[in-house]
């Protein structure tokens, strides 16, 4: 009898055990059945945590989702990635540092696909989508150009892109200012936005991508934002220019109407 008792204590424990394992797996697991919903941010020149923090935390505040990890790329390539896994909500939120923010186009895509490879390869993500300001923007289209192989990066669904110069900065007073290899490559006419201009026929026919920007941008001005149009086929692209002559460019990623207009594009129509 005591043995049988034993038995069905040892029973009871282990079913206990399961259950708590199965209510409480991490996160990750959640993320690997359903990819679609990770977004990558990637700020822009000069950017750092701030770019974005204010926007995930809106996001985080109106349960769009959670932001799951950060990564902190060197100037050298080292990847560091901080798990902020708080085991709430779908989608998860992804959001890269670069140390070296005035970096030229090519150096921070090659960074950005270390970041995706370290995606696919720890955490098995298959897909995601990417958000990116201004040189993010940029940055982002290289990177998808660029960087296509299935079995070492996930496949990119949607990219969102928000005040990015695809035609370059107009101001030369913005370049009396800044003068390093990411403001090069900003200028009109620059190799690097020819590469990416005359790359554009890379990009994935199934790509969903959507461009936002503002009359009171006087950075991304809205002809250089729209030059977007040359590259992307009118069936993949979406574009909205907001008219708001106060809405300069760092206050593109601290406004409620954009957070809409990015949760609308990847949640509410992917629900759809």
């Amino acid at each position: 009898m005591r043995k049988k008792h034993i038995l069905q204590i040892a029973s009871i424990v282990m079913i206990i055990v399961l259950v708590l394992v199965i209510t409480y797996l991490p996160k990750q697991a959640n993320s690997q059945q359903n990819s679609s919903s990770v977004t990558v941010f990637v700020h822009g020149y000069k950017g750092t945590v701030n770019s974005f923090g204010g926007m995930l935390g809106r996001f985080e505040r109106n349960d769009w989702g959670n932001k799951a990890l950060i990564y902190h790329v060197s100037n050298t390539g080292d990847v560091n990635v901080y798990n902020l896994n708080k085991g709430k909500l779908e989608p998860v939120f992804i959001q890269v540092i670069f140390e070296n923010n005035r970096a030229s186009f090519e150096d921070t895509a090659t960074w950005l696909s270390l970041v995706m490879h370290h995606l696919k390869e720890t955490y098995q993500i298959d897909s995601v989508n990417l958000v990116g300001h201004s040189m993010g923007g940029l940055v982002s289209l290289k990177y998808v150009e660029e960087y296509q192989e299935k079995n070492l990066y996930p496949v990119t669904n949607k990219l969102i892109t928000i005040g990015s110069p695809f035609d370059g900065i107009y101001s030369q007073h913005y370049f009396q200012l800044n003068h390093d290899a990411a403001a090069n490559d900003l200028k009109p006419n620059s190799s690097a936005l020819q590469r990416i201009q005359s790359n554009s026929q890379s990009i994935p026919k199934d790509l969903a991508v959507f461009s936002i920007g503002s009359t009171g941008d006087l950075v991304a001005v809205p002809e250089s934002v729209q030059e977007l149009r040359m590259m992307i086929p009118a069936d993949q692209l979406t574009e909205v220019m907001i008219e708001n002559d106060h809405l300069g460019h760092s206050e593109l990623h601290e406004n409620e109407q954009v957070d809409e207009l990015i949760h609308s594009f990847l949640w509410q129509e992917q629900a759809q």
